[in-house]
């Protein structure tokens, strides 16, 4: 496959971060047609032994590669400093675990870098449909069996015509109330938080809504560097940025085209005044 991006800036890093998320999910589709052995994490979260494999994959890769990089993967204890790095890696070897284990699709693989506390870098792998979506600072891409093409947001600014994505394993009745409150009836369920960014992205989706406060960093700094290089938005439920100096991300997420994004915060701001973060 030819890779553009791969002759600009991180060149060598989104080829090496490409090549493990392939890797690693062809190994994670191996190991799901074998079995699924599935443990329960902290905070009543699955977790499978393909998780794992596929971030000692990705760990392995990357330290031989960038040894002097830092790497937080989401099944792997970080180094206390990791976070305050020039340069680090952030890792979800399984983004949508629930759906890995149901046997869909709405699952990836997803490898990022953050440099200077934003993301810069994002490769997100859907192995079992072998679709790719990555961005580096000079573009954003999907590459299918049918060729690489360049990734951008759709031209939707009417919020009440957005297509929303939600998650297929954590729908709550909070979002009916957004998609009331919206005006919006246009909704499609996936697992991954990266592949909802992702589709996005690629301009057939236009609004991600997240009410809760899971998230971690490594689920959102691959696709956010993506829906950012393809002209899109991601923020806390209260239009404020991502604050990757922490792994957690307590104040939800809201993904979007941009178009709509301020008229959303807006609309849903009496919905979520009970989770406003004090001021400081």
């Amino acid at each position: 496959m030819s890779v553009p991006g791969a002759d600009g800036e991180l060149g060598a890093e989104l080829v090496c971060a490409i090549d493990l998320a392939r890797a690693a999910g062809a190994e994670v589709v191996r190991m799901r047609k074998l079995a699924v052995d599935v443990e329960m994490k902290p905070g009543d979260e699955p977790v499978t032994l393909a998780d794992k494999r596929a971030s000692d994959m990705i760990l392995t890769g990357l330290a031989a590669r960038f040894p002097k990089d830092p790497v937080i993967s989401e099944e792997a204890a970080p180094t206390p400093e990791a976070l305050s790095a020039p340069r680090v890696w952030l890792v979800d070897p399984i983004d949508g675990t629930k759906d890995y284990i149901k046997g869909t699709d709405g699952f990836s693989v997803m490898i990022g870098i953050m440099r200077a506390g934003r993301p810069v870098l994002g490769v997100v792998y859907q192995p079992t449909i072998d679709r790719l979506f990555y961005a580096t600072p000079d573009g954003a891409y999907v590459a299918t069996a049918k060729g690489v093409e360049p990734l951008h947001v759709s031209n939707i600014a009417d919020v009440a015509a957005v297509r929303f994505v939600a998650s297929a394993s954590h729908r709550s009745v909070e979002l009916d109330r957004v998609k009331t409150t919206l005006g919006i009836d246009n909704e499609l369920n996936v697992g991954s938080v990266g592949v909802k960014l992702c589709l996005i992205a690629l301009g057939v989706r236009d609004l991600y809504v997240n009410p809760a406060s899971k998230t971690k960093a490594w689920d959102t700094c691959a696709p956010e560097a993506i829906l950012h290089r393809a002209g899109g938005r991601l923020s806390d439920l209260f239009g404020a940025p991502i604050d990757y100096h922490q792994l957690g991300q307590p104040s939800g997420l809201v993904a979007s085209n941009r178009r709509v994004h301020d008229d959303v915060i807006a609309k849903l701001a009496p919905l979520f005044a009970h989770l406003r973060p004090p001021a400081s």
